[in-house]
């Protein structure tokens, strides 16, 4: 049996293998030097080994050149390849210089097997040349805030002041995942490639993808001096968990390592939104008009990766009534997220619509339908012929003050 069905064959095993029932198993062990697991939709990290650590990243660096090109062009552009003088041991879908294909063809030259030469057919096209691409690599990567993240390539190839860390490289696939083209294209075991000189069929290099129904991505790695370097997605019941590896042994050895992270991450954690953006928490009373009640609101929502076994609790501070007036969406409290006892989150609740202030006759109102009404009206009265008799004092003075002027 070949390598490559043997490592399909174990690769559709564990697949297979029911995940872990207990939500609190360690990590699996690894052989990558460096790795990261994150939850897509939050970018919530759960595991790192030197996570933070600056390495080399070989043809993963094409996530970013799949990025700034999507960004940059349309993807139905023609774009005619340079001359591409590749190494014995690159990876080309041997494009002839000034061969026209289009973008989306080259996207899944580049990302599928990993092709050099439609890498560097994309940065010519659409930036005119090598430099200006590179620089606009490294402008995206500070805009997702990439912190140890440097591009000197679009290619791939070992070159200095070419990098990233493994939580970067999980964030970058999330980045590309967000693109519907560049997720449908990173989840195809295979594609045509219709534009240029003839029909290419390309197959993803990525093996969990041909083999793990649930992986949808992301890209593989490798030069001799990265190593084996793989960033990989999975998706079930709407969660997806993105996993890199860098530095390790083997392709093999890196496909094993990322599923492994993966399914140990489904195992142990869920997404769970245990308050909602608009959800009622509270219905307080107006103060002097009892009848009336204000719908307090979540001004967000809380979207949480929690342990499996994680018992939330939600505690909603409010008033128990709001004096008017208030404008629409004004902060009268908090709900606060409890994961096992401890403060994970807490979310502004809000009025939904204004509250006005209670004018003289909701308050006479008020007033008669409690208790020791006739005392109330009675200083409501007494309080409102004083207000008049003051009213007509002031008048009066002013009149007088006219007077003597006039005199």
């Amino acid at each position: 049996m070949s390598a490559r069905r043997a490592l399909a064959a174990l690769l559709a095993l564990a697949a297979l293998l029911p995940a872990a029932a207990d939500a609190r198993i360690s990590p699996p062990p690894l052989a990558a030097q460096a790795a990261a697991v994150l939850e897509s939709s939050t970018a919530t990290p759960l595991f790192g080994r030197a996570a933070d650590q600056r390495r080399l990243i070989a043809s993963t660096t094409k996530m970013m050149t799949a990025l700034v090109t999507v960004a940059s062009t349309r993807l139905d552009r023609v774009c005619a390849a340079p001359p591409y003088p590749a190494g014995p041991l690159e990876v080309t879908i041997h494009l002839r210089p000034g061969e026209r294909m289009r973008v989306s063809d080259l996207l899944r030259a580049m990302l599928l097997p990993s092709a050099n030469d439609a890498a560097a057919t994309l940065a010519a096209c659409v930036a005119g040349s090598r430099a200006a691409f590179v620089a606009r690599m490294n402008a995206r990567a500070r805009q997702l805030g990439l912190r140890r993240t440097h591009f000197s390539t679009p290619v791939g190839l070992d070159t200095p002041g070419n990098y990233a860390s493994a939580d970067d490289l999980a964030r970058l696939a999330i980045a590309v995942r967000a693109d519907p083209f560049l997720r449908h294209t990173v989840a195809a075991p295979r594609a045509v490639l219709h534009s240029g000189d003839h029909v290419r069929v390309v197959v993803n290099r990525n093996a969990l993808v041909r083999e793990v129904p649930w992986v949808d991505g992301v890209k593989t790695g490798h030069t001799n001096a990265a190593g084996d370097i793989l960033a990989a997605s999975g998706t079930q019941g709407g969660t997806t968990y993105v996993a890199t590896v860098l530095g390790d042994p083997s392709e093999g050895a890196a496909a094993a390592d990322a599923l492994a992270l993966l399914r140990w991450a489904f195992a142990s954690f869920r997404v769970r939104t245990p308050v909602r953006r608009g959800a009622i928490y509270a219905r307080p009373t107006v103060k002097l008009d009892p009848g009336r009640h204000v719908d307090v609101v979540a001004a967000g929502s809380a979207r949480l990766v929690l342990a499996r076994d994680a018992r939330v609790r939600l505690a909603v501070a409010v008033p128990r009534e709001l004096a008017g007036p208030l404008p629409a969406r004004h902060v009268v409290g908090a709900v606060t997220v409890r994961a096992n006892g401890r403060v994970v989150e807490r979310v502004p609740l809000v009025t939904r619509v204004a509250v006005p202030k209670v004018g003289v006759l909701a308050q006479v109102g008020h007033a008669l339908a409690g208790p020791g009404s006739l005392v109330a009206i009675a200083a409501l009265l007494g309080g409102a012929g004083a207000l008049l008799l003051r009213a007509r004092g002031a008048r009066r003075r002013e009149r007088r003050r006219a007077d003597m002027e006039t005199a």
